[in-house]
């Protein structure tokens, strides 16, 4: 371990998680309703495909005043695990996580077949990133990077999970973190005879180290936990560290950032704010969280009163989300709000794969880094491979 000392793991993390699985929990029962697309947007200036490194761009004099949306792109969407062939020593005995807040201890006696299910596809990430890549028969509809695409989905488009499809798979264990459900046709599941653990999942780049260290115990493999963990600790560290030399010095020139959460065919658009994962995003970004200071804490519905407030210069969205609105005029259409708004102004609204921006894990590094290239250096990308 480095000098971040990971021991703050699980214990830290266990109060920020429950107010965080208020916020999935909202944010799932919103999916229920409208489901989701993942298809790229493919607006102009998209960024991300680029191979130099952040240093070598042409970064923007003044990144608050910059014309028009892009599009962050991951250059290289796949995973790659920690190691090929990970040493496991089973049965493991794991924490599952006990609807209202309690703990129980499972055992898991193989791990030969598993199904990884969460809002954001981080689970089966986090067992793809370990090196157990081949253990898995089923996913959640958010899971599409290279290699997962012979896996069977069990979710629908509203993020439901169909239990009969995962009975039928026959799996040793389901993963889960509580966020898809419902919880209840999960629970159930144990009345089969199958194996579940539902394990702690908060929306920070902390919980995306917690949370393969606590995949890898259910495979019985704490060892590549522990530096997968290390892994994606360093890797964050790094980019940060990197996007720092891009952010304006002056703390009045930094960008005010907004992340919002758009279904236009269903009217739903909900500001996301502290303990949202947004907020951690932001921040990564050197931007600055104008819900945050308006003390928005999770996600709650905009309000154009709020809108206006918060006033941001940069507009964060998810690219299935500005494209049910009918790309950045639509939104300006539909909400007029956000016209007299400096981001409104300037048509500025930077989108990323739905499955990408908010999915914490082993690709942390790389989703902070698209965003980057997208907000202080748009003319540097090029399209999407």
């Amino acid at each position: 371990m480095t000098m971040r000392s990971r021991s703050r793991t699980l214990g830290r993390l266990r109060g920020r998680h429950r107010a965080a699985a208020g916020v999935a929990g909202a944010l799932a029962a919103a999916l229920v309703l409208v489901g989701c697309s993942g298809s790229p947007q493919g607006t102009p200036n998209t960024a991300g495909g680029s191979q130099q490194p952040l240093s070598a761009l042409d970064v923007l004099d003044d990144p608050r005043s910059y014309e028009g949306p892009s599009t962050a792109v991951l250059p290289d969407s796949a995973i790659e695990p920690i190691s090929d062939s990970p040493e496991q020593q089973l049965p493991s005995t794991v924490t599952s996580q006990v609807q209202g807040g309690g703990e129980e201890q499972v055992t898991v006696e193989s791990t030969d077949r598993v199904v990884a299910l969460d809002l954001a596809g981080s689970i089966a990430a986090s067992a793809w990133a370990l090196g157990f890549g081949e253990t898995l028969v089923g996913k959640d509809q958010s899971t599409t990077f290279p290699g997962t695409e012979d896996i069977d989905t069990v979710t629908s488009g509203g993020h439901t999970v169909n239990a009969e499809a995962v009975i039928g798979l026959k799996p040793d264990v389901v993963i889960t973190d509580g966020t898809i459900g419902p919880r209840d046709v999960i629970e159930q599941l144990r009345d089969v005879g199958i194996t579940v653990v539902f394990v702690e999942n908060d929306p920070s780049f902390e919980g995306a180290e917690s949370l393969v260290q606590q995949v890898a115990a259910v495979y019985g493999a704490e060892a590549a936990g522990a530096q997968l963990a290390e892994r994606i600790g360093d890797e964050v560290d790094a980019k940060i560290a990197e996007i720092a030399e891009m952010v304006p010095a002056a703390e009045g020139d930094r960008v005010r950032i907004l992340f919002l959460y758009l279904r236009g065919n269903a009217g739903v658009y909900y500001m996301f704010g502290s303990e949202s994962g947004a907020d951690q995003l932001i921040q990564a970004l050197g931007g600055v969280d104008v819900a945050g200071e308006l003390g928005w804490t999770g996600m709650k519905p905009m309000t154009d009163e709020a809108l206006v407030s918060a006033n941001p210069d940069l507009i964060l969205t998810m690219t299935g989300g500005i494209e049910s609105v009918g790309g950045v005029d639509g939104l300006v259409q539909e909400k007029p709000a956000i016209a007299v708004t400096a981001a409104g102004e300037h048509r500025r609204v930077v989108d990323m794969d739905d499955g990408a921006v908010l999915s914490f894990g082993p690709r942390s590094a790389e989703v902070i880094d698209a965003l980057a290239r997208a907000i202080y250096a748009p003319a540097s990308g090029s399209e999407a491979p």
